[in-house]
């Protein structure tokens, strides 16, 4: 087994990372060090507690606080301790769909592919598919084994297995997932289970007291404790999670983790890290438990989840945007653009109307507005709130459905076929690649294999404009152009490819 400890450094910006890890780098102490007993120091409270299996003792109760009173951790590990479980996967993957931080490639250890990967212009990454093993965590909802995880812990796997803090092992069925919400329930064949109890994410607050128990680095039953340092956190690639923030230590084998609140209580699941290293830097989110059990209820009854689509493009408000606009504070999200045929679109938005409230809630930033809309149902209608030409208004949209992330769209107008077929790249493979945005083309014929364009490259922009998505694609070639430029990126290098359309 290997002994590394520490992640694999960054390249250079901050990234954001999935906390699966590899199975390969969960490892044991050395007998002699497992024989030593070492006394704790009264003088130096622990603030990362292993969680072991509950002992004979009688357990602690978890006590509601006091303002200002620390949380009793004992209790909360002693008494949701056992519902927390590992989660291992094994299955393969193309090695170019490797994600960094969640499996490990055969090849990751000879020193040969190491040595010459880094040279330019040659590629020795293998080809195919090839063998992963990965790690992560989990926790039990229901006594006859319905277990919560993340999405991106099980992505690609043809097996997986939970095990219990007792020890206890069973194979696992994938009952679905979703990766938008980077949600997936399990199911395992088992009844009388511990279960974790559940809480409200919505009455956690900033600077309340949190604990996180999972497996990182394949340290099973771990826990951890911070405070909660933000709410309604919007990452790239994340817009329909408002994530919870917290400064509680969690590292690449804590993806599908529970987060507690000081009661003892699941209010989110861990499942990113914002790092310069790979690993633990201060900053780690947590999906709210409510999207959670959103996507669960979804799953259970119907094996897949539907996200509805407002069509429109937001950003956040700056205080010059603000006043340019009117408005006496920059409170809202401000519509950059409306596609067409859209549910917004019908419903008469605007580019340049602002978003004030949903269903009467206020709208702060342009996440507020991509939340609601994502974990809304098609069809639903909403009340959206406007500033409009410095005046206020409402109007009412009913929601159209989003298009799986996974599905394949054909990239053709009227003026012609480009030959390609895109999905959007997951948040991993954006994170794996360096980029932000991108569509993966996954098939070519016509004109765009004639240019050269290959299976496999990632398409940035065409005639200049980033592409963010399939209909981006579609609405460009409706105006019937006689030739398109391509932006893609093939082997880490950027390259412009025009295709001739006739």
């Amino acid at each position: 087994m290997s002994r590394k400890l520490t992640a694999t450094a960054a390249a250079s910006a901050l990234l954001v990372l999935s906390l699966a890890t590899s199975a390969a780098d969960a490892w044991t102490l050395p007998s002699w060090l497992q024989r030593a007993e070492t006394a704790p120091s009264a003088s130096a409270p622990a603030t990362h507690v292993a969680a072991a299996v509950p002992s004979a003792a009688a357990p602690v109760s978890v006590a509601a606080l006091s303002a200002g009173q620390m949380p009793n951790y004992r209790a909360i590990v002693q008494s949701q301790g056992p519902a927390v479980v590992g989660v291992t996967v094994a299955g393969l993957r193309n090695a170019s769909d490797s994600s960094g931080d969640n499996e490990a490639s055969p090849f990751d250890a000879d020193p040969f592919f190491r040595f010459f990967r880094g040279i330019p212009g040659l590629r020795m990454q293998p080809r195919g598919a090839q063998p992963f093993r990965g790690q992560g965590s989990g926790f039990i909802v229901s006594a006859d084994g319905l277990v919560l995880t993340n999405a991106h812990v099980v992505r690609d796997a043809k097996q997986v297995t939970v095990k219990l803090s007792d020890r206890r092992e069973f194979a696992a069925r994938v009952l679905g997932s979703d990766t938008a919400t980077d949600i997936a329930v399990l199911k395992i064949d088992a009844k009388g289970l511990p279960t974790v109890t559940l809480g409200d994410p919505r009455a956690v607050q900033v600077g309340d007291w949190v604990l996180a128990i999972g497996a990182p680095y394949g340290f099973e039953q771990t826990a951890t404790q911070g405070i909660v340092s933000a709410k309604g956190r919007s990452l790239p690639g994340d817009s329909y999670v408002p994530f919870i923030q917290t400064d509680a230590a969690v590292n690449p084998g804590n993806s599908g983790g529970p987060l507690f609140d000081a009661a003892g209580r699941v209010v989110g699941i861990n499942a990113q890290i914002y790092s310069q290293s790979g690993g633990f830097q201060g900053l780690a989110f947590a999906i709210p438990l409510d999207v959670a059990l959103h996507v669960k209820e979804q799953i259970v009854a119907h094996g897949k989840v539907e996200h509805a689509r407002l069509g429109v493009t937001v950003q956040d408000l700056s205080a010059p945007l603000a006043a340019s606009f009117g408005l006496p504070a920059p409170d809202g999200a401000l519509v950059a653009s409306v596609a067409p045929g859209s549910a917004a679109a019908k419903a008469g938005l605007k580019a340049g109307d602002v978003i004030t409230a949903v269903n009467g809630e206020p709208v702060q930033v342009a996440g507020d507005v991509s939340n609601r809309v994502g974990l809304a149902k098609p069809g639903e209608r909403l009340n959206l709130a406007l500033w409009r030409d410095k005046s206020r208004s409402e109007v009412a949209v009913t929601l159209g459905r989003a298009e799986p992330e996974g599905k394949q769209a054909a990239a053709e107008g009227e003026g012609g076929s480009l030959g390609l077929a895109v999905r959007p790249l997951q948040r991993d493979e954006l994170k794996s690649a360096g980029l932000d945005h991108g569509l993966l083309i996954e098939q070519v014929s016509g004109p765009a294999q004639l240019a050269g364009v290959q299976p496999g490259d990632v398409l940035l922009a065409l005639n200049g404009k980033p592409v963010r998505g399939i209909e981006q694609v579609r609405e460009a070639l409706r105006a019937k152009p006689k030739s398109v430029a391509l932006l893609v990126v093939r082997d880490g290098q950027q390259i412009f490819v025009p295709v001739s359309l006739g």
